[in-house]
């Protein structure tokens, strides 16, 4: 009896292997296959070092020849395991945007830290140095940016580009800005789900006119949901800043947040911890400071994950008062809190330069269904 090659590979393409979706042959897995009379030989290599693929491949190549071809003949199969290499640590996926040559993820584990405050002075501070800035505000459900910079009632106009019609994002104080709060009425609540929340927000990333930036700060809503891997899928971060208060309940979601970006899965870097509402210092008592939230969580945060620690933002009325009326505290020339936001901005600038030294040309990662899913997958 002399068995036929072509037959043997055409009974294998009914096999799939777990895991890859496409048959045996299709998928590359079945390398080789030899016949010496009744003998047959089959090279696999599979890309899974599982033990339980391994058999049921070795299996079910077995069964089907005995089959589909001869219940005589002897088979032998050599499965060898060849895993992908394991991505490197500082290398990051993805290509980056023409024109926009860093874009930072500013984000909190907790709601009401001031993260939106803290990405509006830092806006408004990188302009004032030089640099040309964007904002997108990727705070889907509670936009705050349009009120921020005073631009609550503006709506974006729509320019051609290439032959393409593309929205322009509303300039004040020198930054570019989009916001889904530019398309709604004030009082609308946005009640959609992730992928159309998504959608929006890439929209407003690929059809826009965003121009050449020096730097794209992105306002993320607070915790570590759906929005944040649609941002970080659609645009190659390249790094992260995370905002929290001292107290010990937002250093928890903090630290959430930092494991988030440094997961393997995500893998942005971050540039850095920013401690808000530090402390309170009356006008009256310039000299004294009260630690209300308590003193130096995130500093000590920063230390503990070994990532840098920004500077601190102490609790002045004139912040949130500037915020409410739509002029960035950190346009107060002469003030502690232009000086403030200055340390921070500038350490925010050299911790990109460091980043960008070290590590190789950001892009976007690539998110799978469970990534970031520590309940079934171990980072």
């Amino acid at each position: 009896m002399k068995l036929d090659r072509k037959e043997i590979l055409k009974a294998l393409e009914t096999i799939t292997v777990a895991g890859e979706g496409k048959n045996m042959v299709e998928s590359g897995a079945v390398t080789n296959v030899l016949t010496f009379g009744d003998e047959v030989v089959v090279d696999v290599v599979l890309h899974s070092p599982a033990l339980h693929i391994k058999k049921r491949a070795e299996d079910d190549i077995r069964k089907t020849i005995l089959e589909k071809i001869s219940a005589e003949a002897k088979v032998k199969v050599n499965i060898k395991v060849e895993t992908p290499e394991k991505q490197d640590a500082n290398q990051i996926k993805g290509k980056a945007i023409p024109g926009i040559s860093n874009i930072i993820a500013v984000a909190s584990g907790k709601g009401g830290v001031g993260k939106s405050t803290v990405t509006a002075n830092l806006a408004v501070t990188l302009a004032q140095m030089g640099f040309k800035v964007g904002v997108l505000d990727a705070d889907i459900y509670g936009p705050s940016m349009p009120i921020m910079f005073d631009v609550e009632m503006a709506k974006p106009i729509s320019v051609t580009v290439d032959g393409r019609s593309k929205m322009k994002p509303i300039e004040s104080y020198g930054v570019k800005i989009l916001s889904i709060g530019f398309f709604t009425a004030p009082s609308q609540a946005v009640i959609w789900r992730g992928p159309m929340a998504s959608k929006a927000l890439n929209q407003m990333i690929f059809d826009a006119d965003w121009g050449e930036l020096d730097f794209m700060l992105i306002d993320l809503p607070p915790g570590t949901g759906d929005i944040h891997l649609s941002i970080m899928q659609a645009l190659p971060i390249t790094g992260a800043v995370v905002v929290s208060t001292p107290q010990a309940v937002a250093l928890a979601d903090a630290k959430k947040g930092v494991s988030m970006f440094l997961s393997e899965s995500i893998n942005v870097p971050v540039l850095g911890i920013i401690e808000n509402m530090a402390y309170f210092t009356p006008e009256e008592l310039p000299e004294n400071k009260y630690y209300i939230f308590g003193q130096e969580g995130a500093k000590n945060l920063a230390e503990d994950l070994n990532v840098p620690f920004l500077g601190e933002v102490p609790i002045v009325q004139s912040i949130r008062e500037a915020g409410d009326y739509g002029r960035p505290a950190a346009l107060q020339t002469a003030s502690v809190i232009e000086t403030v936001f200055e340390e921070i901005t500038r350490s925010v600038v050299q911790q990109t330069v460091n980043r960008n030294e070290n590590l190789p040309a950001t892009e976007a990662i690539k998110i799978t269904t469970m990534a970031g899913c520590s309940a079934v997958k171990k980072n």
